[in-house]
């Protein structure tokens, strides 16, 4: 029972030995934002043509 409440202990004050890798989520979800941003940026028009056009053909024009 001592051993359990020792490890208990430890791993309370210590945080354990897993902390996970917040700084590496951070780097993914900014690069991915960037990564939208820049392309929104560059071709924001030619994808909302590109969107309107493939609703058009399979909805009709107008709708």
């Amino acid at each position: 029972m001592s051993e359990l409440l020792l490890r208990a202990y430890v791993r309370i004050t210590t945080g354990g030995r897993e902390r996970g890798d917040v700084p590496g989520w951070v780097l993914v979800t900014m690069m991915t934002a960037g990564l939208v941003t820049v392309l929104w940026l560059a071709a924001g028009d030619k994808l909302q043509s590109l969107f309107n056009d493939a609703l058009d053909a399979v909805t009709g024009p107008g709708g």
